[in-house]
């Protein structure tokens, strides 16, 4: 469904990849049926075109002792939107920043150190962003589902 634009040897190579990204091209071609180099020169391809973006290792916060995940749900007035993007973007303790649909403009998912490094965030960045009619904050007690990529 997701990868309808891929042809079959692509997405079983790109499920592989994303059950184990680790994974040698000389395993994935023992799978799939194919060349140790016939599964690189595809994988390259893949990343050239920008459906391999990246490669990463994904900590997960709550592990690392004292770690605050929270997300914060705010709406701006339509034509501060990009300036506000643009403040938290350069903020290191954000991590990640939708644009969504509804009253709430943007969605944005910040992970701390401490909570005292979680209240420096809200009071010396959040609560001084322009534009801003509403934000709220809530933290993120425990992860029950967290898909990374598509859902294959």
């Amino acid at each position: 469904m997701f990868m309808d634009g891929l042809d079959e040897l692509d997405q079983k190579i790109v499920s592989l990849l994303i059950r184990n990204a680790r994974m040698s091209y000389s395993e994935i071609g023992q799978q799939v049926g194919i060349s140790r180099v016939a599964v690189k020169m595809r994988v390259q391809a893949l990343e050239q075109k920008g459906i391999i973006e990246e490669y990463t290792t994904i900590i997960n916060p709550q592990k690392i002792s004292g770690a605050v995940s929270c997300y914060f749900e705010i709406e701006t007035k339509p034509d501060m939107l990009a300036e506000v993007a643009e403040i938290l973007k350069k903020n290191d303790t954000i991590t990640q920043i939708y644009r969504v649909t509804g009253k709430s403009r943007l969605h944005v998912h910040a992970v701390a150190s401490s909570n005292e490094e979680m209240e420096e965030l809200i009071c010396n960045t959040m609560d001084n962003l322009p534009g801003v009619v509403a934000c709220t904050c809530n933290t993120i007690l425990s992860r029950i589902k967290d898909i990374k990529g598509l859902r294959l």
